[in-house]
């Protein structure tokens, strides 16, 4: 999963103290005070790093985090958050999902090629804010051309007197185009087809380089066809706009600034890491595990990866790494990885009191939510302090007695709870609904009771 936000780096992060970046972490995340403490001294240290001077700044390695907890106790989101707040290229990727070399699987690799596809995205949203206007100008203009051709000057007609003529009257559809009075009129504009090619090769190198080569040798073939077509003046519009908005940007610059930015602040989350962490004296699956965790090595310590943007240096990117480890330990890792990361933060495991505050305090809080949801069809939803504590109770419950999946488990609580109201809201003749003790209470307790039944349901 990735996620990108248009970046106005230095000048929002840089005035934020770590007890600050607590502060913005603390309303989206409850409780785990230790974890925000690492990221959000790891996330000063890069401000830090980069008023160093350039000999200096480079000796200067991240110090990468291991994050130690169960299952829904807020590790993706804390990182996830702290992205956000960084306004910095984030990639979250499984490392379950990669494997050795010489086995069927993604190699290592393609996170810092992700990482830096983001980076241009990111690069390239902040150019086109730049020139947006300018390129809906030009759009404007080349409607205009397309609905009032120039007319020649007749031989006896001053040209001068012709010119502003014809500008008055441009100027006349101008007004008619942006009031919307010329919508329904139909102009024809070449439009490019998008083409991909339709294989696909496998070869001992990666499919992404392989594409790199194919557009080198063979650029017009993925150009796409051009073709005219009669559009509508929206339409027409948009789509100029585009084509504009792809000339006025300088694609070389987009790239060299996102490899440079990947390089100072990309982030990359390592979620699932327990679960390539091979125990001592085993066999089988657990050698690639272990081969996993070697390629995995030299992308944290600080390689160069080669993308089809150029070549990106690692030796900054700061990694976080989270898993549960329950059936293996942090030492079961190799001890070259287990040195990469020497920031450990064991979070806690939620109770009652920490659904409780889940379910009212965040900006996001899925009380929230639900009130949200409920409203678009008109019907107000109120939930009474006495029940809110009773779903926790009750989530807490079932954590308890079959597998505790943390925070995820209000999300099941609620959309059973909320199931005949979802089901029947845009028919219910009463459009207020109170969800109180007896309510909860009603649609929650024998499905909790049976535990056979929670198992499936909750």
């Amino acid at each position: 999963m990735a996620i990108y936000l248009p970046e106005k780096t230095q000048t929002s992060t840089d005035a934020l103290t770590p007890r600050q970046i607590v502060a913005e972490l603390d309303k989206y995340v409850i409780g785990q005070r230790a974890a925000k403490r690492a990221v959000s001294i790891a996330l000063r240290n890069r401000m830090r790093r980069q008023k160093l001077s350039p000999e200096l700044a480079e000796e200067i390695a991240p110090k990468n985090i291991l994050m130690i907890g169960p299952t829904g106790v807020g590790k993706t989101e804390i990182a996830r958050r702290l992205a956000r707040l960084a306004q910095s290229p984030f990639l979250k990727v499984e490392a379950s999902k990669f494997t050795e070399v010489g086995y069927v699987g993604r190699d290592v690799e393609s996170m810092v090629r992700d990482l830096v596809e983001l980076g241009v995205d990111m690069v390239r949203e902040e150019r086109l804010e730049e020139v947006r206007a300018k390129a809906a100008q030009n759009a404007e203009d080349r409607v205009l051309d397309l609905l009032l051709p120039p007319s020649p000057v007749a031989p006896d007609e001053d040209p001068v007197a012709a010119r502003d003529r014809q500008q008055q009257t441009r100027e006349r559809f101008r007004d008619q185009l942006r009031s919307g009075r010329l919508d329904a009129r139909l102009v024809e504009i070449d439009v490019r087809e998008k083409s991909s090619p339709s294989f696909e090769i496998v070869a001992g190198t990666s499919v992404e380089e392989i594409d790199i080569n194919l557009k080198d040798m063979l650029p017009g073939f993925f150009q796409g066809k051009t073709k005219r077509r009669k559009v509508k003046v929206p339409e027409a519009l948009e789509y100029l706009r585009q084509e504009e908005e792809q000339k006025l940007i300088d694609m070389e610059s987009v790239s060299k600034a996102a490899v440079q930015r990947v390089q100072e602040s990309g982030i990359i989350f390592l979620d699932e890491i327990d679960k390539i962490a091979g125990r001592e004296g085993s066999h089988g699956p657990d050698v690639s595990r272990e081969g996993v965790q070697r390629d995995i090595l030299p992308i944290v310590e600080g390689t160069t990866v080669n993308t089809k943007h150029g070549m990106v240096k690692t030796d900054h990117i700061l990694f976080i790494a989270a898993g549960a480890f329950h059936v293996s330990k942090p030492s079961d890792l190799i001890p070259e990885l287990q040195g990469r990361f020497p920031i450990r933060v064991e979070l806690e495991a939620l109770g009652k009191d920490e659904f409780v505050r889940i379910l009212t305090e965040p900006k996001s809080a899925l009380i929230k939510q639900y009130t949200a949801l409920m409203d678009t069809e008109g019907i107000e939803l109120h939930f009474t302090p006495g029940a809110i504590e009773r779903i926790a109770d009750f989530a807490t419950t079932v954590n308890e007695r079959t597998e505790n999946i943390g925070a995820r488990r209000l999300h099941t609580v609620m959309e059973k709870l909320l199931d005949e109201v979802s089901f029947e809201g845009p028919d219910l003749p009463e459009k207020s609904v109170t969800i109180d003790e007896e309510y909860v209470t009603r649609m929650l307790a024998d499905i909790v009771k049976n535990e056979d039944l929670s198992r499936y349901i909750l």
